[in-house]
């Protein structure tokens, strides 16, 4: 495994490169695991599509209470080592395990109570649909604590600048998922076929793998996990200050999840089609903004250390180098989306035409957008390692918010369905303006005034 990385000496862009690269991996992991669900699942039918996309949004609303806990940690660990404090950091990575354990299990609790109110939600239409949906729900929910654990642990050794080590064990992860996928989807062997529900179950258990290898890895590392105490109170100083730093991403990932529902639910009422198209297209368009965020992750670590040992120029040298590598990845994303949406999104629903050219359609007008998405992710990673997540907090939910007037406006003239999709994309655009333009102008001003 690799050893932590100083980032506040040494050549900027090797330095940002060799942080970035592997992080970057993980994240190209964490797509795959639900590009490989729904490839599988769209060969199974279109509804078990729509079922596990549906569900998938309260997956994701859980993961952006992950982010109170692994950005808060994050930012506290990477200027803790650019102050040398390694107490402090311990204290950062405790507590803010406490906090996320304490947070899934709860979270967890309420998915498995109110499965029926939560699906319901949608109106779908379809009761094969809303079956699948709530079957994957329930099996998700049993073993989700697995999902809040380990974006932590992968926080902790970035801030760290130990990026390689998150990329080894997300990709012995994605090979499990790979692996039990299609044997508990389909079948194999002495194994039933389980449908949707092989996939749920393949995707916790995949899951639970990489939480035992954390816990293996974590104590070899005596640096910063040697007084770890799970069982211990927590010290309630620094779970305020992590409550402090990680909220304000996590409301803004959490209303961008609720303002996707609301859109999910317009689009049902064109049926359970438009729902499938929506999931596997998002899932194909985070091909550039999970990458762009595994770059925001390497810039967070990289401004939060130099902005705690007080190294300006170099946090203004960092943060623009990449930027400069986000664009080059949103520019990539924006050609292959528009020129190539329809064979790519064929590989995911083979058998159904009225799917794939919705899809087409759908990757066509997100792709306008990605050169925006991308420097707004690595926009709002300079904003959280100086600690004022609070501000792409804002500007992020202020314009997702404006999503929903917009869809309902848009999707009522002639461009129908489409015009929901329109409204993502108009909005996209508008958040990667603003917010780095308003960094831009932080710099501009001077980080020692901050």
């Amino acid at each position: 495994m690799q050893k932590n990385i100083n980032l506040t000496e040494g050549n900027i862009s090797s330095t940002l490169t060799k942080l970035a690269l592997p992080i970057m991996g993980t994240s190209f992991i964490q797509m795959m695991y639900n590009l490989t669900d729904m490839m599988w699942l769209g060969r199974l039918s279109t509804n078990a599509v729509a079922g596990a996309g549906t569900a998938g949004f309260f997956m994701w609303f859980g993961m952006s209470l992950v982010l109170i806990s692994s950005i808060g940690v994050s930012v506290g660990v990477a200027q803790a080592h650019g102050r040398d404090d390694m107490a402090d950091a311990r204290e950062y990575i405790s507590n803010g395990l406490k906090l996320d354990i304490f947070v899934g299990l709860m979270y967890s609790l309420i998915l498995l109570v109110f499965r029926n109110q939560a699906i319901g939600f949608f109106n779908l239409g379809d009761a094969e649909a809303i079956q699948m949906a709530t079957d994957y729900l329930v099996i998700v929910a049993c073993g989700f604590i697995f999902n809040f654990v380990n974006p932590v642990y992968s926080a902790i050794f970035n801030a760290s600048g130990n990026s390689v080590t998150p990329f080894i064990i997300s990709s012995i992860g994605l090979v499990a998922n790979m692996v039990l996928d299609p044997a508990l989807i389909f079948g194999f062997g002495p194994i039933p076929a389980m449908g949707i529900k092989g996939a749920a179950l393949a995707t916790i258990t995949a899951q639970f793998i990489v939480t035992l290898i954390y816990i293996v890895v974590s104590r070899k590392n005596r640096v910063l996990f040697s007084h770890l105490n799970l069982f211990k109170l927590p010290n309630m100083n620094y779970i305020q200050r992590i409550f402090k730093l990680g909220f304000p991403s996590s409301l803004q990932s959490g209303a961008h999840a609720l303002i996707s529902m609301v859109l999910t639910k317009i689009l049902a009422n064109w049926g359970p089609t438009p729902v499938a198209v929506s999931s596997v297209g998002s899932q194909i368009e985070s091909i550039s903004w999970m990458t762009a965020e595994g770059f925001s992750t390497a810039i967070a670590a990289f401004v939060g250390q130099n902005y705690g040992a007080k190294n300006y120029d170099r946090v203004e040298e960092g943060y623009y180098k990449g930027l400069r590598i986000v664009s080059i990845i949103g520019m990539f994303a924006t050609f292959l989306l528009i020129f190539a949406g329809g064979p790519i999104f064929k590989i995911f629903t083979p058998n159904d035409v009225v799917a794939i050219e919705m899809g087409k359609k759908y990757l066509w007008i997100l792709g306008l957008s990605q050169f925006f998405i991308t420097i707004e992710i690595a926009s709002t990673g300079g904003f959280n390692g100086i600690g004022k997540t609070y501000i792409p907090a804002t500007t992020g939910i202020i314009l997702n918010l404006l999503r929903i007037p917009g869809a309902l406006v848009l999707s009522a003239t002639a461009l129908g369905m489409a015009g929901v999709w329109w409204s993502m994309s108009i909005s996209t655009v508008f958040k990667g303006i603003i917010l780095t333009g308003l960094f831009i102008y932080t710099l501009k001003k001077g980080l020692h005034k901050e």
